[in-house]
């Protein structure tokens, strides 16, 4: 049996990030959660050799927002797999995104989420932005 992978999930709701960890960990997955971007580039530093992926939030209150949690997490790991989610923010994504990123717009299901990032963590292309 090989050991679940883990990501970073970063979401300021509470109700929405117990709901994604949940769903996350019945797919299989392990999870560290950050509710804010400082949070998030703690974890990011402490754990960057063990984790596979990252699902942000864009707006995440004070401080960092998901962008820049994202660009910290590439300049740890240039090929980390990064699932942006946002209510508003999905029109930034071209300009202010990572490359080979993907961008769920909110409200989406839990399901997506899992079918994004696994699709790039086995290394399928997303759309171009």
């Amino acid at each position: 049996m090989t050991d679940a992978v883990l990501l970073l999930l970063v979401e300021d709701d509470p109700a929405i990030l117990l709901t994604l960890e949940d769903e996350l960990e019945e797919a299989g997955f392990k999870t560290l959660t950050a509710p804010a971007g400082q949070d998030a580039i703690g974890i990011l530093d402490t754990h960057q050799a063990e984790l596979a992926g990252l699902i942000t939030d864009i707006r995440l209150g004070d401080g960092p927002d998901g962008w820049a949690v994202a660009h910290h997490a590439r300049e740890l790991n240039p090929l980390i797999p990064i699932i942006y989610m946002s209510g508003d923010s999905a029109a930034e994504w071209p300009v202010k995104g990572v490359p080979n990123s993907t961008m769920l717009q909110k409200p989406y299901a839990p399901m997506q989420v899992i079918v994004a990032i696994s699709t790039l963590l086995n290394g399928i292309a997303p759309p171009a932005p």
